[in-house]
């Protein structure tokens, strides 16, 4: 993560040391939230005079506001526009009030952030849209976008990658890899990851090569969110995958038909493989209305086929930790 001096320099002139002014910039740019562990952990420091002088700063300066949670205890917020403004970010949308379980995301994608310093993020809006139109030269209508309706405006306004997941690249031997992250909420149910991967898939299929990186606080969802991927984005970006999954039809309506004799080994064997490969409810959908005649084999072509180059895509799933250091290797202050 390289911040601008510019940036730490404007912090510093509101009254905050360099290391306030860094915490501040992140927590500013990646989430407008943030709880006193990440800060206690950047600053590697007990409760003490200088973390009273900067709750202080903060409150007398209005740049921050206290919120507690019964729940959640004590959460800050950055809400104020000077000091957005002083890093660029006056726009963004950090500095408006949000509810809980909001909330709970932004702490957890700076939790993210604060463990992962030394990776190259995309950070605005602006600096997303040029890595992906400018240099990928991807056409803008694919990228993940949002219309808002202004209050005094009749025009609407159009806003790419709102949920501002934290987005980074990784060096690769021809031109740098985008890692795009989900971190998963508190509730129960996939629903919201399946809606996300549906807005981005037009994104990712302009790419020849991307990560993905799922987040949650426990492993629950792992393998159901791994299938989710494959079935929604791995195995529609893999090539020929139109053959595939049409010989599995064949083979599973055959099987279903009770024509044991007529399948060979090698078509059992591949039939194996393939109820892993596509498993999910989307290609039991399409196998259904395949089997009955409501889908030819010309739609299932045009959806998974095409001339588009395989794309190489690598999913991983990550328990995410709380960023705080441990208690022994801090210093109690004086």
């Amino acid at each position: 993560m390289n911040i601008a001096p510019v940036h730490i320099d404007a912090l510093q002139s509101l009254g905050y040391t360099e290391a306030e002014a860094r915490f501040l910039y992140i927590v500013a740019t990646h989430s407008g939230y943030f709880v006193a562990r990440q800060f206690l952990a950047f600053t590697e420091a007990h409760w003490g005079k200088r973390t009273a002088l900067f709750w202080e700063k903060l409150h007398t300066k209005r740049h921050a506001r206290t919120e507690c949670f019964p729940k959640s205890g004590t959460i800050y917020h950055l809400f104020s526009r000077r000091l957005y403004r002083q890093i660029d970010r006056e726009n963004i949308r950090n500095r408006r009030e949000h509810e809980i379980e909001y909330i709970r995301r932004r702490i957890g994608m700076l939790d993210f952030v604060l463990l992962n310093q030394g990776y190259q993020y995309l950070e605005t809006e602006p600096e997303k849209t040029r890595f992906f139109c400018g240099q990928l030269n991807v056409p803008k209508h694919f990228l993940p976008s949002k219309m808002y309706h202004g209050r005094k405006s009749s025009h609407p306004t159009v806003r790419y990658f709102v949920d501002k997941f934290p987005m980074f690249l990784v060096n690769a031997a021809s031109a740098p890899v985008v890692t795009f992250t989900y971190l998963q909420g508190h509730e129960g149910h996939l629903t919201e990851f399946v809606r996300h991967l549906e807005t981005y898939l037009p994104l990712f299929r302009q790419l020849s090569a991307f990560r993905f990186l799922y987040l949650a606080r426990v492993d629950a969802h792992f393998q159901k969110a791994k299938e989710l991927f494959d079935s929604l984005v791995t195995i529609p970006l893999g090539s020929d995958v139109s053959t595939d999954l049409l010989r599995y039809f064949q083979i599973r309506k055959t099987w279903d038909l009770g024509r044991y004799t007529s399948l060979s080994e090698a078509d059992l064997i591949f039939r194996n493989q393939a109820k892993t490969r596509f498993a999910g409810q989307r290609f039991e959908h399409l196998y259904r209305a395949w089997k009955v005649g409501r889908m030819a084999d010309s739609d299932i072509r045009a959806d998974f086929g095409g001339d588009r180059p395989n794309a190489t895509v690598h999913f991983t799933a990550e328990v995410l930790s709380r960023f705080a250091v441990p208690e022994q290797e801090l210093e109690v202050e004086r």
